[in-house]
């Protein structure tokens, strides 16, 4: 099993983030299934103000190309993925076309143990 955390920024808009919110509490089932076949086993997305952070427990054969590529393929993903970019900016350190970005492990109490 790998662990992925990744981060996103809304639209500092208290009634967009309301929206969003609202979508996240029924999503579609076609993005349900989407996720799940892709090797997702778990995910969890949080957040404060404007600022997303997901964490995502998948597979060990996990891709994030082979999602992409069924992502591509896949109509309904496009609708969410576009109606969700009205309600997301990319982080100030994104580059064009990014918008989920994976973050950097820098502790875990683990080690310590």
């Amino acid at each position: 099993m790998k662990k992925l955390c990744l981060a996103l920024d809304l639209k500092d808009d208290a009634q967009l983030i309301s929206e969003y919110e609202n979508y996240h509490r029924a999503v579609w089932p076609d993005i349900v299934a989407s996720i799940t076949d892709a090797g997702i086993t778990g995910m969890e997305i949080y957040r404060v103000g404007n600022r997303l952070f997901m964490i995502m427990e998948t597979t060990d054969n996990f891709s994030f190309a082979s999602k992409a590529a069924a992502d591509a393929d896949n109509a309904k993903v496009q609708e969410w993925e576009t109606l969700m970019w009205k309600y997301q900016q990319a982080l100030p350190v994104a580059k064009e076309g990014e918008k989920w970005l994976l973050m950097d492990k820098i502790f875990d109490l683990k080690e310590y143990g």
